[in-house]
């Protein structure tokens, strides 16, 4: 098992890691529409789900995958109101790929941000995350 830290995609803000590397599989924590390196987080849902997936791929490039290789995203929105403007927003940033997807309606998510993703990916580059230290990319 190996553990997954890229200065490209927000520091964790408690006790887990940004992914957890096992098996040929990389599994990418919850991502926030948070800036890395502290920057002002995006307003507006359009903002907010491109920076969540720019958050999510920045993860899976430190462990060694990518977008294409994604299996499984789990969307958590505070409103489905919302959905269709993530959904087009997500669309656009996934491009031909589909990756088994589920919608999670949700009240309040941390910060008061309107929606999180996780994901599930192939690993790609077996040992990619061992560059240096089995916590950092």
């Amino acid at each position: 098992m190996e553990f997954v830290f890229t200065n490209k995609a927000p520091a964790p803000a408690g006790h887990y890691s940004q992914a957890v590397v096992h098996n040929g599989l990389v599994y990418v924590s919850g991502q926030l529409p948070l800036v890395p390196g502290g920057g002002d987080p995006p307003r507006g849902i359009e903002a907010q789900t491109l920076q969540v997936l720019v958050n999510l791929e920045a993860v899976l490039t430190g462990a060694g995958s990518s977008l294409d290789q994604v299996l499984k995203v789990t969307v958590y929105v505070s409103d489905m109101a919302l959905w269709e403007r993530v959904n087009d927003v997500y669309a656009r940033f996934f491009g031909d790929h589909r990756p088994a997807r589920a919608v999670v309606p949700t009240r309040e998510l941390h910060y008061g941000f309107l929606l999180e993703i996780d994901a599930v990916a192939v690993v790609s580059q077996v040992g990619a995350v061992a560059a240096g230290s089995p916590h950092s990319v």
